[in-house]
């Protein structure tokens, strides 16, 4: 990331959409029987569908991203409560990891001497720690911060145990959630005594430029830097157009690496994207030619052809230079 600008793949979800899984290939044989509905639960096609899996990240490879992000965004028993599959949650993450291991190490043996790394996705579960879902008492809390801890650090640990190469804290909308996640992972440095990798990625909701949880960007950044981050960026919320002056925002005042992957611009009225390879690829070539950032992909809509078109950019251009700290 200091010397080229590395390529992230793109979105899981979008991919997902085109095999068109109904509820019995969500279910596969193992959970026939299950008594609840699990149509949605995309980190369960790990276990009942890797093939698919694996082949969405071979896409995503072959296209030429060098990192692909576990299908782990909701492999944690806080986001499994909703299918009642609380107790799959580690089993979801070490699954997860061999189907992006297995897709790396393919590629990687077609091409000598090319690196692909699988980054160990953290999504930012389901529930706030900040904020009451209760209008009526803002007290109230649904989540506490251990109980966060607690779900963080059996993924994180599935994750490394597993194999992935870093850990991704992603799509964080209250940085509270994002700091039980970093405690989990400073455990998990401690319980396994090696250097851990982290990335951590923030999401703007809207054009105030706050995340939900109310923070702006040099304050959520602020909020996370102690935990020694190989980088911090931004994902999803935005299109590229949109998240332009929040990566500028990052790139002046960060002390790490920065990263960016936005979405395919935003959805049209029936929720699908719409911005083609090409635009998406352009729009971001400007925080590469400003050289704003040292990782690029994509968020929710992108594809292997938006990923193809990004990377065929990122080739020709220089990542951000990390600042020199001054005395």
């Amino acid at each position: 990331m200091a010397n080229r600008i590395v390529v992230l793949d793109g979105a899981m979800g979008t991919m997902i959409q085109r095999y068109s899984l109904q509820e019995e290939d969500y279910r596969g044989e193992r959970f026939a029987d299950w008594e609840h509905p699990v149509k949605g639960n995309n980190e369960l096609l790990s276990l009942t569908r890797p093939d698919i899996i694996t082949e969405i990240h071979r896409a995503y490879f072959e296209a030429g991203a060098d990192i692909a992000e576990t299908n782990t965004f909701g492999a944690n028993r806080i986001s499994q409560a909703d299918y009642h599959m609380e107790p799959l949650s580690e089993e979801m993450n070490f699954a997860s990891v061999a189907c992006a291991r297995a897709a790396a190490d393919a590629c990687m043996s077609k091409e000598p001497g090319r690196i692909c790394w699988v980054a160990g996705a953290i999504g930012p579960t389901n529930k706030t720690a900040s904020l009451s879902p209760d209008v009526n008492d803002p007290g109230y809390r649904a989540i506490t911060f251990d109980e966060l801890v607690d779900a963080y650090l059996e993924q994180a640990r599935a994750l490394w145990k597993a194999g992935a190469d870093v850990m991704l804290v992603e799509t964080i909308f209250d940085t509270l959630n994002a700091k039980a996640a970093l405690y989990a992972i400073q455990q998990l440095r401690d319980e396994a005594g090696e250097a851990i990798p982290i990335m951590v990625s923030g999401t703007i909701t809207d054009a105030s430029g706050r995340t939900l949880s109310g923070q702006t960007v040099e304050a959520f950044m602020v909020s996370v830097l102690h935990a020694d981050l190989l980088s911090i960026g931004l994902n999803c919320a935005l299109g590229a157009k949109d998240m332009a002056p929040y990566i500028h925002e990052l790139a002046l005042k960060s002390p790490v690496m920065v990263t960016a992957y936005p979405n395919a611009g935003l959805p049209n009225a029936f929720g699908a994207y719409d911005q083609s390879p090409e635009a998406m690829a352009d729009l971001v070539s400007e925080f590469m030619k400003n050289r704003w950032i040292n990782l690029i992909g994509g968020c929710c809509g992108s594809t292997p052809d938006h990923i193809a078109a990004i990377a065929r950019v990122a080739k020709g251009e220089q990542p951000r230079p990390l600042p020199q700290p001054t005395i």
